[in-house]
């Protein structure tokens, strides 16, 4: 991301109806998972700490971050949110097999081979082990918010799973999200770009009222996505397992 992103990001990730809404919906996605308490836990592209910080709300201790930028780093640092190391999703300094869980959310379309990435995120997974993996969805939304993130794409659902599926990991889940915003952010986006808007992300353009209201929207949308798999949405999500026997296919999720 551009360094003035990781500014607006820093100060905004904490309450930020977007962030605060996807922390919600991770939470309780792993909370379901009924992951021990012990349970060792990567979040790999830290950015300025919202995983980070959600992990350390619902229990969990034994947590690393990774993150390429020094300055991703530091903001981690400042808020007190633990161990973040530096380093590459395409090459983790991490040995096979270490992590219960993995945590990838918006960070593989910042990279050029993105199958190399899952197939990192397979590889530091203990046999058993889950990622927990989430990406910006369909082209036609592209936008500030991309440009500013330095986004390589955005996918749909069957593209995501072709990669998952190609690092040898099983789908346990998948949907879309954020499906009650799409026309709404698509005609934001629009007119962003047609008149010319400049920011440093789109968390900037937000005011007390309209993040009270959309965090309301929000709510509702990440608690009714994973029940009624709307067929679009501004992100998808997918809950993966390593096999016990890496490499064996189980099929359809």
């Amino acid at each position: 991301m551009e360094s003035g992103t990781f500014a607006s990001e820093a100060v905004n990730e904490a309450s930020h109806w977007w962030f605060v809404g996807r922390r919600r919906l991770f939470a309780r996605e792993i909370i379901e998972a009924k992951l021990p308490r012990t349970a060792k836990i990567l979040d790999v592209g830290t950015s300025t700490g919202t995983n980070l910080r959600m992990l350390r709300d619902i229990g969990f201790a034994d947590v690393e971050g990774l993150d390429f930028s020094e300055e991703a780093i530091s903001y981690c640092a400042s808020k007190g949110l633990g161990v973040v190391k530096q380093g590459d999703i395409c090459a983790m300094p991490f040995p096979e097999g270490t992590f219960d869980l993995v945590l990838a959310t918006d960070i593989i379309e910042h990279v050029d081979d993105d199958l190399k990435a899952l197939s990192e995120i397979a590889r530091v997974l203990k046999p058993g082990g889950l990622a927990l993996v989430t990406v910006p969805a369909f082209r036609v939304l592209w936008g500030l918010q991309d440009r500013v993130a330095q986004h390589k794409r955005r996918y749909v659902r069957p593209e995501l799973l072709s990669r998952i599926r190609k690092a040898r990991l099983h789908v346990e889940k998948v949907y879309y999200f954020n499906y009650l915003l799409f026309l709404p952010i698509f005609a934001a986006r629009r007119l962003i770009d047609l008149f010319g808007v400049q920011a440093k992300s789109e968390a900037e353009l937000n005011s007390r009222w309209m993040n009270w209201f959309l965090e309301r929207i929000f709510t509702f949308d990440v608690l009714s996505a994973r029940h009624i798999k709307p067929p679009f949405g501004v992100s998808i999500l997918a809950f993966v397992s390593k096999p016990a026997i890496f490499g064996k296919d189980r099929g359809e999720p």
